[in-house]
């Protein structure tokens, strides 16, 4: 049963297919991640998978974290990530989750942290059409309206307005796996994926049934 697996972006870059036409694509050092916990409808109300990924040292951890890793026998890590499953029972902690469980041409979600671009106005943030740029117009850049004066009187939430742009989790659906290194532990996906190089990403088949 194939589950998700942790990883870094390490930036994109191009390969050639079979007929010579460039493909861009994206390289990450994915896993290897360490079955931490296994979870069961009996135990835990569900079933699932807990995976660690990201060597640390064993002072950047409290001393809760370092006891549930020992009971898998697994080193310091500073990500854990669970993954829903139907069955758990094919996994056991200690297990290592590489590569090799995704395939050339599989297709996977790939989830991540989109870069931070602090605060962006309307055009940058929402694509907001700009005002007429001719002399004498003192609406440039400017929002616009914001709402109706005495009804409602108030600025309805929700509304796009100038703000944080970015740094929130981004899921891009439907990518295709162009190569699989297993000596390497790459992983070569095409297109873009959130977050800048040193992020780190989350792939998930497709045809999972859910990650938490």
């Amino acid at each position: 049963m194939a589950v998700g697996i942790l990883g870094t972006k390490l930036g994109m870059t191009q390969v050639f297919d079979e007929t010579g036409k460039a493909v861009p694509v994206t390289v990450i050092q994915a896993g290897p991640c360490t079955v931490t916990q296994v979870k069961t409808t009996q135990t835990d109300g569900y079933s699932a998978v807990q995976v660690g990924y990201g060597d640390v040292k064993q002072k950047a951890l409290s001393k809760p974290e370092l006891g549930h890793l020992t009971k898998s026998n697994c080193s310091p890590v500073r990500y854990l990530h669970e993954y829903r499953l139907e069955n758990s029972g094919a996994f056991e902690l200690g297990q290592q989750i590489k590569v090799d469980t995704f395939s050339t041409g599989q297709t996977v979600d790939v989830i991540g942290t989109s870069i931070g671009r602090g605060f962006a106005g309307y055009q940058k943030r929402h694509n907001f059409k700009r005002g007429p740029m001719s002399h004498g117009s003192k609406n440039h850049r400017a929002p616009g309206s914001t709402g109706a004066g005495t009804t409602p009187g108030r600025v309805y939430p929700g509304k796009r307005m100038a703000g944080r742009l970015g740094g929130s989790q981004v899921t891009i659906r439907k990518l295709t796996v162009i190569r699989v290194d297993s000596e390497r532990n790459l992983l070569l996906i095409k297109g873009a994926i959130p977050g800048k190089p040193g992020a780190l990403v989350n792939v998930v088949p497709a045809t999972i049934v859910g990650s938490k």
